[in-house]
């Protein structure tokens, strides 16, 4: 693996659990350790029992790139939040790299957002645009570009999350300062980015489709769920007592996400996909 000079180091966090595909995790998992600026170490954390398939894949990435490849493994399956707090004690580097266990790093990804840690280093936190690839067509349906200076970002974080998850890099001294994720049963990474804002994190997002996230039909009939709906609210709720944003930016999201709870999963379907080609 080739190395850029003058570039910080950087850990990569994933997590897994056995819901997941061997041929997502496996494509995943590629994408990141074939970047053109590799990273230090790559921390994979097992949240529960996986299968089969999914042990051979992380075992057979483990073995062939020793020593920097690490598995934590959980016992039992504990949520998002926790197993990404779990790999955070486990990261070493400065910068951390979030990356999910279904999506595809496009090769320059971590290389430009390290460049832009290291020209600005004020910054704590990097995201990037995203391309939104549906499964169930087998096609990219849209691209997800979201503000990219930090004043936008913080403004926008008002009411919807400012990142693409998947897209997250920041620094690990200020996740660690402020207690890593809220262990929520959704919405965590909306929350954790809240946080970071409101604790001093200076953001900015690259204008370039760095990341390629899957969504199945299943991603848009979990969205218009109650339960989903329920936390949506909860977590704004949260953000609103914090005093980060104003009651209105707590009613506004809320009336639409009810809406789309109310409304057939095939005209929530149509409402996402056209933010996303938007």
């Amino acid at each position: 693996m080739s190395r850029g000079r003058g570039l910080p180091s950087y850990s990569v966090l994933m997590t897994v659990y056995d819901r997941e595909t061997p041929e997502n995790l496996n494509a995943s998992l590629d994408s990141m350790l074939l970047q053109s600026y590799p990273p230090d170490e790559v921390v994979l954390v097992c949240d529960g029992k996986l299968t089969c398939e999914l042990n051979i894949i992380a075992k057979s990435f483990e073995s062939e790139f020793r020593p920097y490849f690490r598995i934590i493994r959980i016992d039992d399956h504990v949520g998002a939040a926790a197993a990404l707090n779990e790999g955070i004690k486990s990261c070493t580097c400065p910068y951390i790299v979030r990356m999910d266990s279904d999506d595809i790093s496009f090769p320059e990804r971590c290389r430009k957002q390290m460049e832009l840690f290291a020209a600005k280093p004020h910054l704590d936190m990097i995201g990037t645009f995203a391309e939104v690839y549906d499964t169930g067509k087998g096609e990219a349906v849209g691209i997800k570009q979201l503000p990219t200076k930090h004043k936008q970002i913080k403004k926008y974080a008002r009411r919807r999350n400012p990142f693409c998850r998947q897209t997250l890099a920041f620094r690990r001294e200020l996740a660690e300062e402020i207690g890593g994720y809220a262990e929520l049963e959704e919405c965590e990474d909306y929350e954790f980015a809240v946080r970071m804002l409101a604790n001093g994190a200076k953001a900015r997002n690259i204008p370039e489709v760095l990341v390629r996230y899957r969504i199945s039909e299943e991603d848009y009939r979990k969205r218009k769920s109650f339960r989903s709906t329920k936390n949506f609210i909860r977590v704004r709720k949260l953000i609103r007592r914090s005093g980060f944003c104003s009651p209105l930016d707590v009613w506004i999201p809320s009336a639409v996400q009810l809406t789309l709870c109310l409304l057939p999963w095939k005209a929530t379907r149509r409402f996402y996909m056209r933010m996303r080609k938007s």
